[in-house]
């Protein structure tokens, strides 16, 4: 068999579609794949640009980070001790009012019992 530049082929229309098919579905996933590999390089490169910035902080910012923390908490705890202050200082208030009423009432009994014992 002797092959040239005018040697003829000839082939059905189906496999001719079928090959075009094959080779469009494979220039296709070569773009996904390349596209997919350039996001992942991408986001790897962000995250160890993010992890070089953090471990270029000085041992003191990272104890002050974690001085400053513990801080807010403690903040947060003194608030809620503060709150519930105020709702003991107004039940304080009402009670102290209470307490010197009575005591109003049991001098106005101990006079009245005085006047009594005295009238007889």
């Amino acid at each position: 068999m002797k092959i040239s530049e005018n040697t003829s082929v000839s082939m059905p229309v189906k496999n001719m579609l079928m090959i075009i098919a094959g080779v469009v579905a494979g220039v296709f996933a070569y773009t996904e794949i390349t596209a997919r590999l350039t996001s992942l390089e991408t986001s790897r490169e962000l995250f160890q640009a993010d992890l070089l910035k953090k471990s270029e902080q000085l041992p003191t910012d990272q104890e002050q980070f974690m001085l400053i923390e513990s801080l807010f908490g403690d903040v947060e705890k003194l608030i809620t001790n503060q709150e519930q202050n105020m709702t003991n200082k107004v039940n304080i208030e009402f009670l102290k009012t209470q307490l010197e009423k009575a005591i109003n009432d049991v001098e106005e009994l101990k006079d009245k019992v005085r006047a009594n014992g005295n009238s007889h």
